[in-house]
């Protein structure tokens, strides 16, 4: 067995730190949580079809599904929230968010990206868990910027809107089979013409000069922070289900004159149902119930 010396030790946590990777050591565990994507309870996969979505019980095509989560804590015994110590990995992880990317650019999904992420990587100090918290959304100081020089996964564009807008927490595109055929202005954030129904959430009205000036503020946020109790972070799913947040909505329509679907943008018919869904105000007013969005298993 080959002995090192406290001086070699702290010389191999400083290299792995300066490397991106997680300083370990006798007082923290690492983290590997879970999340998966689902429509209704069934597993999402590029090119699948998906029944009874909806108020209409409509059948759907998706075509992306991403998200971005931060600020990931897990809950002690105590009921306290320690946060999660992000792995720096240089592709899906960058300070205290990540991008979980559930398409793989085949089929459907051809707009997307060959890679996919279902795990964010951390440590923790030793402890005993007994919950977990994260946020959906990219927090502020990040959110605003040129995304062709930033570090991933903050340089991917087809999550971001402009530097006004920042980043899509949330990117959600599908074709619906009953879709009635409507001629939709653009994403006004400059995210192009989805197809179909789409649910891409952001904080919008941000306060800024321009669309190309970062805002001094937002005054719809809209970030969701979901806390589950009880779960266990070694066995433990989460669960991003985007047939529960289109249940109450109608994606064989959209309104005239707006984006396809919800785009997070005020005065949307498309958007009530989707952000009540979110767990979040719109227009003035409050959600009903919490998010329905995440779920732990």
């Amino acid at each position: 067995m080959i002995k090192h010396s406290p001086y070699f030790l702290a010389a191999a946590a400083l290299l792995s730190a300066c490397a991106g990777g997680p300083v370990t050591s006798a007082n923290t565990q690492d983290v590997a949580l879970q999340f998966a994507a689902e429509i209704n309870g069934q597993a999402f996969e590029c090119g699948m079809s998906y029944a009874n979505v909806g108020t209409t019980k409509s059948t759907i095509t998706p075509s992306d599904f991403r998200f971005y989560v931060s600020e990931v804590s897990l809950i002690n015994a105590k009921g306290e929230a320690i946060p999660v110590q992000l792995v720096q990995d240089g592709v899906w992880q960058l300070a205290n968010l990540a991008l979980l990317d559930f398409e793989n650019g085949a089929g459907t999904c051809r707009n997307g990206t060959a890679g996919t992420n279902t795990t964010v990587r951390g440590t923790v100090p030793v402890g005993d868990y007994q919950g977990v918290q994260v946020t959906v959304g990219v927090p502020f100081k990040h959110n605003h910027g040129d995304p062709t020089v930033a570090a991933a996964p903050l340089n991917n564009t087809a999550m971001f809107w402009n530097w006004q807008g920042g980043y899509k927490f949330v990117k959600f595109d599908t074709a619906s089979a009953g879709m009635k055929a409507v001629t939709a202005p653009a994403d006004p954030n400059g995210g192009g013409n989805a197809s179909g129904f789409s649910v891409h959430l952001g904080s919008t009205v941000c306060a800024a000069p321009s669309k190309t000036q970062a805002p001094s503020a937002c005054q719809n946020s809209n970030r969701i922070t979901a806390k589950f109790d009880k779960f266990n972070a070694t066995k433990g799913l989460i669960v991003a289900d985007m047939g529960a947040v289109l249940a109450n909505a109608n994606v064989d329509v959209n309104a005239k004159g707006t984006s396809p679907g919800c785009m997070s943008f005020p005065k949307d018919a498309d958007c009530p149902p989707v952000m009540n869904a979110l767990g979040l105000a719109y227009d003035g007013l409050a959600a009903t119930g919490p998010q329905r969005f995440l779920t732990a298993r």
